[in-house]
This record gives C-alpha cells, sequence and structure tokens, in this order.
C-alpha cells in the first residue's frame, strides 16, 4: 500500500509540499476549509475595491491539475491523534495519515481581549475582505444621507491598529481610495476630508525593516493624509470607535491588523510552542518526538540558531513546504539525506499607496513613483 501523506492548509507552504511531492510514490491529500488557494499579501486590495476576489484567489484543484498523485478535500480539521496517526474533522470523519504536514497559518490576536473583535474587522480571509469593503463603501454612503455633522465625521473616520505591511498597505490605500477614487462621486459630503488613523504602539511602523525604512514609510503614509500615531496602546474597542492612551476616537471602521497567534496545532499534539502558540519544531521542520509530523509557516517557531525564529512571511512557508515535500518524498525513496532546512532571504517589501514601496534586498531602497 502506498504511503498516505496528508497535508493541512492550502496557503503558501501547504501548497508548495503538495507541489514538491509531484513524482512520489504516495498518495497526497490537501485538506482545507476552503476550496481555493489565496494570495494573502493582496487581499488590502480586494477590501479597498482594487482588486476582485478572483484576481487572488485560484481553485487548489486547478492548481494541482497535473499532480496525479494529489487530490483535495474541502473540510475543516480539528484534531490530531499522533498514535492512532489520524486527524480529527469537525464533521466526525477522521483520515489516517503516514506522514502529516501542518500548514494552518495563523489568526489575529487581540492580547487576551477577544471581545474586541465583534467590534474590529480583520483581514486574513476573502470573506474577510469582502465584509471590510462593504464596511468602507457603506460609511461614506450613510455619510452621505446624514444631516448631523458629528456622525459624519465618525462615519468618515477609519482606524487600523498595528503598523505592520498589512495596516500600512491598508492605511495607504484607503487614503487613496477616499483622496483619489471618490474624490467626485458624491454630493452631499467631501470624501477627501475622511480620517484615517493608522495607530503603532512601537515607535515606528514597519518596525522589522532596517535603517531608515521606517521613518521613510511613515513620511509616505503622512503625505497620503494618514494620521500617523506611534507609542500608543489602543485600551478599548468598542461598536463606536477606540480609545488610544488617553483619546477617545469615534469611528465607523475600525480594522485589526496587530499581533498573530498560531492556529492551535501545539495543542492538537501536546507539543512545545512559542508565546503566540506555534510548534516549536526541529532542524528538519519536524514536530520532536513526532518524525512523521512536519509543521511550516506561520503555524512553525523554527529557529536558525540565532535565538529569533524566522519571521510569518510568506517566502518562510514556501520554501519549508518545498523542503519538506522533497524531504518526505526522499524519505520514501529510501534516499533521505540529513540536510537541515536553511531560509535563503531573498527580501521584503511593502507598498504604500499606488505609487510608493519601501524594500529590503540587503541593501535597503525605497521607490517613490512608479506607474502601475
Amino acid at each position: 500500500m502506498r504511503p498516505k501523506i496528508l497535508i493541512v492548509g492550502a496557503g503558501f507552504g501547504g501548497m508548495a509540499a503538495v507541489k514538491a511531492l509531484k513524482h512520489a510514490d504516495a498518495d497526497v491529500l490537501l485538506v482545507d476549509r476552503t476550496n481555493h488557494h489565496l494570495f494573502q499579501p493582496l487581499l488590502y486590495q480586494v477590501a479597498t475595491a482594487a482588486l476582485s476576489p478572483a484576481d487572488i484567489a485560484t481553485a487548489s484543484r486547478v492548481l494541482l491539475r497535473r499532480n496525479r498523485n494529489a487530490s483535495v478535500l474541502m473540510a475543516d480539521v480539528t484534531g490530531v491523534e499522533p498514535t492512532a496517526q489520524v486527524v480529527k474533522l469537525a464533521d466526525g470523519r477522521t483520515l489516517r495519515y503516514d506522514y502529516l504536514v501542518l500548514a494552518t497559518g495563523a489568526a489575529y490576536s487581540f492580547f487576551g481581549r477577544d471581545e474586541w473583535a465583534d467590534h474590529a474587522k480583520v483581514l486574513k480571509s476573502i470573506d474577510d475582505a469582502l465584509s471590510i469593503r462593504d464596511r468602507l463603501l457603506f460609511a461614506f454612503e450613510r455619510a452621505e444621507q446624514c444631516d448631523d455633522p458629528a456622525e459624519v465625521t465618525r462615519l468618515l473616520t477609519f482606524v487600523v491598529v498595528g503598523g505592520g505591511p498589512t495596516g500600512v498597505e491598508l492605511a495607504g490605500t484607503i487614503a487613496e481610495l477616499a483622496r483619489t477614487t471618490l474624490a467626485r462621486d458624491f454630493r452631499h459630503i467631501d470624501p477627501q476630508s475622511a480620517r484615517i488613523v493608522l495607530c503603532e504602539a512601537g515607535q515606528h511602523v514597519l518596525g522589522a525593516f532596517p535603517g531608515d525604512l521606517p521613518d521613510y514609510a511613515s513620511g509616505a503614509l503622512r503625505s497620503l493624509g494618514v494620521e500617523v500615531r506611534l507609542g500608543e496602546a489602543v485600551t478599548l474597542v468598542d461598536a463606536d470607535g477606540i480609545v488610544l492612551g488617553d483619546e477617545r476616537i469615534d469611528a465607523a471602521v475600525v480594522l485589526w491588523c496587530a499581533g498573530t497567534q498560531a492556529r492551535p496545532a501545539a495543542i492538537w499534539l501536546g507539543a512545545a510552542a512559542a508565546r503566540n502558540g506555534a510548534v516549536k519544531v526541529t532542524e528538519n521542520c519536524s514536530v520532536p518526538g513526532h518524525a512523521n509530523i512536519f509543521a511550516i509557516g506561520d503555524v512553525a517557531s523554527f529557529d536558525p540558531g540565532t535565538a529569533k525564529p524566522l519571521p510569518g512571511l510568506a517566502p518562510v512557508a514556501k520554501q519549508q513546504g518545498k523542503y519538506v515535500g522533497r524531504l518526505i518524498a526522499d524519505r520514501i525513496a529510501g534516499r533521505e539525506k540529513a540536510v537541515p532546512f536553511r531560509y535563503r532571504d531573498l527580501g521584503t517589501m511593502a507598498v504604500i499607496g499606488r505609487s510608493r514601496a519601501i524594500a529590503d534586498f540587503g541593501r535597503s531602497f525605497f521607490v517613490r513613483r512608479w506607474q502601475a
């Protein structure tokens, strides 16, 4: 009987693992709660009506059409029983595996204030993006019909919490939506008067970028009309807005892009985890004590020997997925080599509006203008 390889998660890591197993003498099953692969870095453009969902989502079966040993199952995984080598599904079924790759990703964390999730939208899925888009556009429509100046001000105030790449990109595109795309579309309100507030508890936006790139990013955002608030923590989120430090900011839309929490693979396995819940893995991305179980991408905490785990970026997940897929294929073929995973950093980039960006490709630089 051919080995069964079960891959949970159709993101960058999971998809890379499946493709790396294309020629393996095994049956590969990709399980995900959706039936598509999502290019998450561009979700913010769907949320701000710049792209449609079809531009960034492709059916998993289409992507794997030429992988004759692979199939796709749309299902929700709720647990793992390592001793029995089965995965549990929400509908009560179980799936047996010989090798298991967990690529379940991460969700946003509200730092113990889960009730804030009722009032702040996150951006992790197509449904999230469409919900945000509806809220943004509906706020302008409601303001157009409102006679109360204070309520108009609230409706045209948009808050983004978190100054990482997603927060920066969202704030920049919301500013351009208000000041360019919708600028001449209304009769009773001025969309250009919209207030966009980006809140970052640290001293810089895009703090992972080196040198003066974070300062350039702040300046670029401010030139777009974004109010950048640094060094202040959000202490309350409710139906009417937020409290930032000691200041109340009434807002129609609050978007949460601060902090992540790995999905519960560590709990499923009873494995050691980092502070964000990510599974601590070995040098070959396997879970300690389970040589046939691997964790990759945002759900894994991989320390390359620097005491600083690899960041939760798409390139990390893709490289880990490719590595683990090849490792499993080699193990099945009896030619496994004890070569540890090594991440190759090809650079990082963040887009600020339509015509500016910062990048770190081993050498920092920024782009002031370009034509899309």
